[in-house]
């Protein structure tokens, strides 16, 4: 870590920030966590985790005990900063960089000159330069050489955050060589992984394209499974087989594309360059209109089923094994689903969480249910995301009910 940093304040303590914040404090750096959210910090300050990530609430509670982790809700002084705060996408799909502007101008307020300040947020292209002009604005009493900014991006799964932070090759981009090496320094403290030193919007763009790769390649297998479900194919056999193929290797379709990345990032690059996007911005599309396919299949079932039918909704997360809801299309399938069929009862069988989201909540004929309880009673079962607990399910229990498999555990 670089000799004048002694102390890092880590901005928004969501699902990146906080695991950075607890993995640096328990590498022996005094950090201080910055949030919005008074009951987050409040209950981050007693040792205890906010949401679910296998490993954190160890780390979290060891650097609290010892002393090197603390959370505040007003930002403090230090000696280097990391911006992990949420960049959502607007009606238009633009970018949303009102949460980096909000944590740019607290730091401004809080430096004194040779600050390091690095963005890890995911964020378009041009992003950690309107961070540093943001600051430099608030600050007329300092200049562009009084300050190293630089880019991190996290590449994380949700799910395995604790080692993939350290065990992952970072790329780290700076608005001067230098910031690139002071981010670098900083990193060193937990990251085991090979440090791949850029330019700011090479790592920015790096980040997008990471996600836009992949959000392609899942459109791909999404227009596969509509495809062959109007020719009467199964479609997880028929990529089992392609990809026997030495040089083919399709993902697995599911209900949508879901989380704060895949979702969200692709978009990203369709705003910084919308004559040229296109492959980019029909993949999206693609993926966003099948959580509507997935509903025309449940209505049809209800459709059989009768009126007053029973619909298990087996999964509301974004992604397997986890509580986070970001951009899940199981949850925007449970919300339409909600709406445009009052006359069925859904039971939202969600492991990973204690209550209804309250975009569920208002509903009358939605509640939250055991999974025991929801096969006893359903006419339909909608397998929506892949949680181990419903890859246990013997199939012999599905018998009764009607059965939607978007992910192809029950084949």
């Amino acid at each position: 870590m670089p000799r004048n940093i002694s102390r890092v304040a880590v901005i928004g303590l969501g699902y990146i920030g906080l695991p950075t914040a607890a993995i640096l404090a328990d590498h022996g750096v005094t950090t201080i966590g910055m949030d919005v959210s008074e009951r987050n910090v409040a209950a981050i300050n007693r040792g205890e985790v906010p949401f679910v990530e296998p490993g954190l609430r160890e780390v979290l509670q060891r650097a609290v005990i010892s002393g090197t982790l603390s959370a505040t809700t007003q930002t403090p002084e230090a000696d280097a900063y990391i911006v992990a705060v949420p960049t959502p996408f607007t009606e238009t799909h633009s970018a949303d960089l009102s949460y980096i502007e909000a944590a740019a101008d607290g730091i401004a307020a809080k430096l004194t000159g040779g600050e390091l300040i690095i963005l890890e947020s995911t964020s378009p292209p041009g992003a950690t330069e309107h961070l540093a002009q943001r600051i430099l604005s608030a600050r007329p009493d300092l200049s562009t050489a009084d300050i190293l900014v630089a880019h991190c991006p996290e590449r994380v799964l949700p799910g395995k955050i604790m080692e993939e932070m350290i065990t992952n090759d970072r790329i780290i981009g700076g608005l001067t060589p230098e910031a690139a090496e002071a981010a670098r320094d900083l990193y060193a403290a937990f990251c085991k992984g090979e440090f791949l030193l850029t330019d700011a919007r090479t790592a920015e763009m790096a980040k997008l394209t990471e996600n836009s790769f992949r959000d392609v390649n899942i459109a791909f297998a999404n227009e596969l499974s509509v495809i062959s479900h109007k020719l009467g194919i199964d479609v997880w056999e028929l990529i089992e087989l392609a990809n026997h193929h030495p040089r083919v290797n399709i993902l697995q379709p599911g209900p949508g594309v879901g989380g704060h990345c895949i979702a969200v990032d692709p978009w990203f690059i369709v705003d910084a360059a919308p004559q040229d996007a296109n492959l980019i911005r029909t993949a999206r599309q693609t993926n966003d209109a099948k959580p509507e396919w997935v509903l025309g299949r449940i209505e049809q079932a209800l459709e059989s089923a009768g009126t007053g039918a029973t619909v298990a909704l087996l999964g509301l997360a974004f992604k397997a094994n986890i509580d986070d809801l970001r951009e899940s299309p199981s949850l925007h399938i449970a919300e339409q689903l909600a709406q445009r069929a009052p006359d069925a009862q859904l039971l939202a069988v969600e492991p990973h969480i204690e209550a209804l989201p309250a975009s569920l909540a208002g509903f009358g004929n939605v509640e939250l249910s055991g999974l025991d309880e929801a096969l006893e009673r359903a006419d339909v079962v909608v397998l929506l995301v892949d949680h181990q607990v419903f890859k246990e399910l013997p199939v012999s229990r599905l018998a009764d009910a009607t059965v939607i498999d978007t992910r192809g555990i029950w084949r």
